[in-house]
């Protein structure tokens, strides 16, 4: 079946170039729209308790702080100068004429001495944003960047004296949505030449190196349109971008290498290019097809986490392999067919290369495995056991540096908040205190709960202040402020903004936000959201009937984290059932597809403890550009590792199984059968991982940390797998198994 099926692609060639050749030029035309289209913030489809949180605020409150931003300025001279002055003003004055400003804060309006640096040179404003979407906040950055240009240009100040700089959480947000990317398209143009050249090496010929290429940017870009499309009905992470890219030049390139060098095999043996094109994709393509099966496995279990990120990579997951899969089982054949021998263009420079695909140094090592086979598993596992050691002590949580990129504006605006000691002000833990229907939270007794709540987040040494109703001035009361708010019309008249933001419109609501010291990282932050949620669990006897809950960024990543790992092990789960289904079906085989999952299992978790190693302790990771170590691994990036490299890791096994397969049918000799599969694939496996290892390394090097995460991830896991895994453990297995690799499909054969 396969046989005839791939005759009759064959036989449409010149259809199926045209086909692809016009759908190539659509996807051009759509793929740039990709960056606009992508979700900035992401976030969990489930509803979660920050969730709900940033819902009250938004909606219960009638000048929420649920989403603003921080506006940093750095002055030559004091900040309360006249040139400063003025521009301040100016700036304050232009914030509050837009629609979407709820409000302005700054030492202008409070008198706050918490807004000025110590040595007055620098200050921030906090502007307020009234927008019912926390997405939508993200494309009001630009425009508040342009008042703040405008500001500039009306007092006549430059921006080089005057650094004046807006940050936030949606202004970090889009900034690493513009820097993802930024490196996405400088990623492709360093993989370009690094790419050819090892495609020139494996194969020895301009023409058969161009075609790999053809097909693997080819498939980014048809996928970056389907994207694009797809963005209008469910919101895809800015995550998928440099997956998309990673993905599409490793497996695109992976398949059409396996292809192209099986057409040339067959070409070698006499027959005509037609012939050769439908014999390399009768075998080889079968195994890209099995191997693409096997591949999407680990994707569409990403499509049941909760996340949005992790959901977006399932689905271009999914999209770029079946692209890259359906190019180089459709299109690729029919270039071969057209070319033929052509590919091999110039014919000096194959003479020169040929030493490359030698098999003699392959067969010796396979022969060698051969006849040690348990002294190559002891020594294999041995270096597998040493990396997968470390992985014992992750920790998982957000990183404690190198979060934000600090090449951005809002970057650099952090920056100026931390040398005034007030980072942590753009990303409080935020408890919010209701009471039932009937009652009011200024109340007496209401009162004294929240100072009780507020007291226990001011014990905890990583909290730096406490801004709440009931932490309006030092050494107040609580019948001063029961005194205070028996007028809450006089109180809001003369609190203004504040109660706006910290009290809601009908008086049953209060928020209560904990800042953390400088000294405290995301890390800890999760650490004293935890604290928050306990204390909210066993409130004070004046709030036992109040509904209180916890949110902010920390506590919603800690949600995220909870739903996610909750999710973990079915997902693992339903990656090694199915994976293990199809490959027993595929290879008529009980032992192989246990052994295969074993080998995957044993790939991950090294991986994940060179990652630990890395990251985590900072072992090495100043060659990537960090200041130290992260102190915890972003939840994320172990799932999507799992999912990813299982799937990836299987490709090197069915190209090898397969190779091994064929020449058992033939044989019926187990040791024979696996050197000659070995020694036949080796160097595609290897000239395959070498461009993987590149791909993925490239992106180990971002400027945002996640994808430094899972371009390092994804690298080391294709090295370990193409060489210890796949070059020593798997074929020393295979030896001590003998004939049990393949039963009970032998016994049916025989």
């Amino acid at each position: 079946m396969a046989s005839r099926l791939s005759q009759a692609l064959i036989r449409w060639r010149w259809g199926i170039i045209l086909f692809w050749s016009v759908l190539g030029y659509l996807a051009a035309q759509k793929s740039p729209e990709v960056v606009q289209a992508l979700n900035v913030r992401g976030g969990s489809r489930q509803p979660t308790e920050a969730g709900r949180v940033d819902n009250l605020l938004r909606d219960r409150f009638s000048k929420p702080l649920s989403d603003f931003f921080a506006i940093t300025v750095e002055s030559p001279g004091l900040v309360d100068s006249a040139p400063t002055r003025t521009l301040l003003d100016t700036l304050i004055t232009r914030l509050q004429q837009q629609r979407y400003v709820s409000g302005v804060a700054s030492f202008r309006s409070t008198g706050d001495s918490t807004f000025i640096s110590r040595d007055g040179h620098r200050t921030f404003l906090i502007v307020g944003i009234d927008t019912a979407s926390a997405d939508s906040t993200s494309k009001l950055v630009e425009p508040v960047r342009a008042v703040v240009r405008g500001a500039l240009l009306v007092t006549g100040l430059d921006s080089i004296s005057h650094k004046v700089r807006v940050t936030g959480r949606s202004a970090l947000d889009l900034d690493v949505r513009n820097v993802v990317a930024s490196d996405s398209r400088r990623g492709e143009l360093r993989l370009l030449p690094l790419t050819a050249g090892i495609l020139l090496l494996a194969f020895g010929a301009l023409v058969a190196a161009l075609l790999p290429l053809i097909v693997g940017f080819l498939a980014i870009t048809v996928t970056l349109a389907v994207i694009v499309v797809l963005s209008k009905y469910t919101p895809m992470s800015v995550f998928v971008l440099n997956m998309t890219t990673m993905l599409g030049l490793g497996v695109g390139i992976d398949y059409s290498l396996l292809i192209v060098t099986r057409f040339r095999e067959e070409l070698n043996r006499g027959l005509r290019r037609q012939e050769a094109a439908a014999r390399a994709l009768s075998t080889a393509g079968v195994a890209v097809l099995t191997s693409g099966m096997t591949v999407v496995v680990g994707f569409a279990a990403l499509l049941l986490t909760p996340l949005i990120e992790t959901q977006s990579v399932g689905i271009g997951g999914l999209v770029v392999v079946a692209v890259a899969v359906a190019l180089s089982t459709t299109l690729l054949p029919a270039l071969l067919a057209v070319l033929g021998r052509q590919i091999d263009r110039p014919r000096w420079l194959a003479r020169r290369l040929t030493w490359y695909h030698a098999p003699t140094a392959w067969e010796r090592w396979a022969r060698s495995l051969s006849r040690n086979p348990i002294r190559a598993l002891v020594v294999g596992g041995a270096i597998i056991a040493l990396l997968t050691a470390p992985v014992f002590w992750i920790k998982v949580g957000l990183p404690s540096r190198n979060w934000w990129p600090t090449a951005t504006e809002a970057g650099q605006g952090v920056l100026t908040l931390e040398s005034m000691g007030v980072s942590n002000i753009i990303l409080p833990v935020r408890v919010t205190v209701e009471v039932p229907q009937g009652q009011s939270v200024v109340s007496a007794a209401s009162l004294r709960g929240l100072r009780a709540i507020s007291d226990s987040l001011k014990a905890d040494p990583r909290v730096g202040r406490v801004r709440s109703i009931v932490d309006l001035e030092p050494g107040t009361s609580i019948l001063q402020y029961s005194l205070l708010y028996s007028d809450l019309e006089d109180a809001r008249a003369q609190y203004g903004g504040f109660l706006d933001a910290y009290l809601s419109g009908d008086g049953r609501i209060a928020l209560i936000d904990a800042v953390l010291r400088d000294t405290t990282s995301l890390t800890s932050g999760m650490d004293v959201s935890r604290l928050a949620r306990r204390l909210a669990a066993a409130p004070p006897k004046q709030l036992k009937d109040a509904t209180i809950m916890v949110g902010g960024y920390t506590a919603a990543s800690l949600d995220l984290q909870d739903l996610l790992l909750h999710r973990f092990p079915l997902l693992v789960a339903l990656i090694l059932t199915c994976t293990a289904i199809m490959l027993a079906i595929v290879f008529r085989s009980v032992l192989v597809p246990i052994k295969a999952i074993i080998m995957n299992t044993l790939s991950v978790s090294a991986t994940f403890g060179l990652i630990v190693l890395v990251f985590q302790y900072g072992f090495g990771s100043s060659l990537f550009g960090l200041g130290g170590p992260t102190s915890a691994i972003f939840v994320v990036i172990p799932v999507l590792v799992f999912a990813v490299v299982f799937g990836l890791s299987m490709d090197y096994e069915v190209f090898l199984l397969m190779r091994v397969k064929e020449a058992f049918d033939k044989t019926g000799d187990n040791n024979r059968a696996t050197e000659e599969g070995l020694s036949a694939t080796a160097s595609v496996i290897t000239s395959a991982a070498l461009i993987m290892i590149l791909v993925f390394g490239v992106f180990a090097f971002a400027r945002v940390l996640a994808m430094q995460f899972l371009g390092f991830g994804l690298a080391v896991a294709v090295l370990l797998d193409a060489t210890i895994i796949r070059m020593v453990l798997v074929p020393a297995i295979m030896t001590l198994a003998g004939e049990w690799n393949w039963w009970p499909g032998v016994r049916r054969k025989r």
